[in-house]
């Protein structure tokens, strides 16, 4: 039987599968570099979120609709 979390407690747990997570770090990369390269874009900072949620496994809009990309355990 689980253990039950306390009220209150709220952990994120990883709901970012491995191609999900790579996508994302890669997308936000492409668009971090905008800023610097290329047209020079302030709409490249917005690589910071994909990149960030990457890199952490969890994706706050994911936690919302209950969407888990994580591969099931067997």
């Amino acid at each position: 039987m689980p253990a039950q979390q306390p009220a209150g407690d709220f952990t994120m747990r990883t709901n970012e599968g491995t191609i999900d997570r790579l996508l994302r770090i890669v997308v936000g990369v492409v668009l971090l570099a905008l800023v610097f390269t290329g047209p020079h874009t302030p709409w490249g900072w917005l690589g910071v979120i994909p990149l960030a949620t990457g890199l952490i496994g969890v994706c706050p809009l994911y936690c919302v609709l209950g969407i888990n990309t994580c591969a099931k355990a067997s």
